[in-house]
């Protein structure tokens, strides 16, 4: 199945660096299109789908209503019109690979899953990206809260969009990567399908890590992925918002996506800020990782 590069520039879902400041992610597909990457797919195959464009990013913080998320509006205007795109690479045979962007693009990905039929969810980041409103009182900033709203743990208006949540039933959701200090560890393993932290990959091997997944009831019929860099080590890997130790090489990262993107009908890129690469060498390495490990993304997935 031939892949559909579709640029979603999103920032929507994150805090600013600093006050006064907008998150890099917005320039992560154009920085990795600067490093070579559209043209390695395309010369494999890969057609360009264009870029859905999200609504301006505000620092709203202290003046939107209480109940609410960060740029709520923008990213649910934001995730209808990329969930469409979806569907209309999907409904053209084609494997859609997003280039964001912060991680709330997953809401896109789970509103084209429910209307498509309906797989699983493999969601691959350092963090579990659970907080949500029933444990936290800082919620309110998507990139670190995807995980809970695509297994409908958030506000409604955002995990529940046009009725279609819960984006992706949690008994066919894997995570992998989480840092085993993550302090939503236990609720998540409670929560999901399957949990395999980082070091589990790290001591076990990646191709392990993917078997387990692929195993798991619920995600033989195909699955999104979800790829947020900061899985990575910071070794390799500085240029996130969120940076932590313990994390995985780029070569195991690479291996793991190889046995996982055929099965998956869909991926996405997320939360690289080449506001922290001056050079263009970290986008060289995402660059590198997904050319490699997604090189077969939707080949055997029944979408």
């Amino acid at each position: 199945m031939a892949i559909a590069i579709v640029s979603a520039p999103s920032n929507l879902g994150l805090r600013p660096p600093e006050p006064g400041a907008v998150p890099g992610t917005a320039k992560a597909p154009e920085a990795l299109r600067e490093a070579g990457l559209h043209a390695v797919l395309l010369a494999g195959g890969a057609v360009d789908a264009g870029a859905v464009l999200p609504g301006r990013y505000l620092d709203d913080e202290g003046v939107r209503p209480a109940g609410t998320v960060r740029n709520q509006q923008a990213v649910i205007d934001h995730a209808r019109l990329l969930a469409r795109r979806l569907v209309e690479v999907r409904a053209d045979g084609r494997a859609p690979l997003v280039l964001g962007g912060d991680c709330s693009l997953v809401i896109a990905a789970g509103l084209a899953s429910r209307v498509l039929g309906g797989a699983g969810l493999v969601h691959i980041d350092g963090h579990t990206d659970f907080r949500h409103p029933g444990t936290s009182t800082a919620y309110g900033a998507l990139a670190g809260e995807d995980l809970a709203v695509a297994v409908g743990r958030h506000l409604p208006a955002v995990s529940d969009i046009d009725g279609l949540g819960p984006y992706f039933a949690a008994a066919q959701t894997a995570h992998i990567g989480c840092r085993r200090d993550d302090e939503a560890l236990d609720e998540v393993r409670e929560a999901i399908a399957l949990v395999i932290p980082a070091d589990d990959v790290i001591l076990h091997g990646a191709s392990r890590a993917a078997a387990r997944v692929v195993a798991t009831p619920g995600l033989e019929r195909g699955f999104w992925l979800q790829i947020d860099v900061d899985v990575l080590d910071p070794a390799h890997m500085p240029a996130v918002d969120s940076p932590d130790p313990g994390g995985l090489t780029p070569d195991e990262l690479i291996d793991l996506l190889r046995v996982l993107a055929p099965r998956a009908w869909g991926a996405s890129v997320t939360v690289f800020d080449p506001d922290l690469d001056p050079d263009g060498t970290h986008a060289r390495t995402v660059a590198r990782a997904v050319a490699e490990g997604l090189a077969g993304l939707g080949a055997d997935s029944d979408g």
